[in-house]
Parts: C-alpha cells; structure tokens; sequence
C-alpha cells in the first residue's frame, strides 16, 4: 500500500485539521488522541511519512522514540497513573487504524479498564485541559 498523504495525521501535520498539541519539535508531533483509551492519551507521529515501523528512516525513528518518552516521562508527571502503556501497531492486522507510523502513550489506572480503541470522540474541553497539564508538566 502507498502511503496516503490524507491520511488523517498528514492532514494535522498540514494544519488542515486541529489537533489539540502537547509538543512538537521539527521531527516529531504530539497532541491527544480524540479517541482515547484512558485520560491523558496521547500520540506521537513523525513528521516523516511512513505508514508503519518498517519504512521508517532509523534517525527519524529516534527521534520519535526520543519524543515518546519525553512525552511519556510528561503524562506521568501530570496525571500520575500507575503505569503506562506505549503502544505502536503495524498494519491493519494488528489493528493499525491510521496509515501514518504513531506511538500511543496510554496511561493505566488501577480498576480503570481501557476503553476500545477509535470507538467514541472525547470532549474537546476535556482534552484541552488535559494537554494543557501534559504542557505544563513538559516545562
């Protein structure tokens, strides 16, 4: 499969849709998912274009991995849940939903199961003031 520039995460990249952003640096973006699993999801993507782990170039892999746990390190700070599960899916048969490489920082709580995946959108507000506490926990 070609890689599609339309994809939606092309789309943030571009500006073309909002994404409600935590950090970005010149490789990498993280904004929430509008679909999360638990509060405080969020996503990091490159700024490369790449469907999957395989057609990813090795530096920009780094740095995508570099920002995750960056990220990661921050969503810990402000909600501070137990643990947190980073998540990258390949291809449609591991359940890869979005055609543009993406690491899923999903933190876990004790008796919060995680929701499906790609299932509900979340409030927009809600996200808004959770990546404002992933901000502030960046500084």
């Amino acid at each position: 499969m070609a890689y599609d520039r339309n994809n939606v995460f092309a789309r943030i990249l571009r500006g073309e849709i909002p994404a409600h952003k935590v950090y970005e640096d010149p490789h990498t973006l993280a904004f929430m998912d509008v679909m999360p699993q638990s509060p405080g999801h969020a996503l990091v993507i490159p700024r490369f274009e790449a469907e999957n782990l395989h057609e990813l170039a090795p530096e920009a892999l780094a740095a995508t991995i570099l920002t995750t746990q960056r990220v990661a390190r921050a969503v810990r700070k402000a909600f501070d849940p137990p643990g947190i599960l980073i998540a990258q899916l390949n291809g449609l048969g591991a359940g890869q939903s979005v055609f543009h490489i993406h690491f899923h920082i999903i933190p876990r709580y004790e008796g919060l199961d995680l929701t499906l995946h790609a299932r509900e959108l979340a409030d927009p507000k809600v996200l808004a003031g959770q990546a404002e506490k992933i901000r502030a926990a960046l500084e």
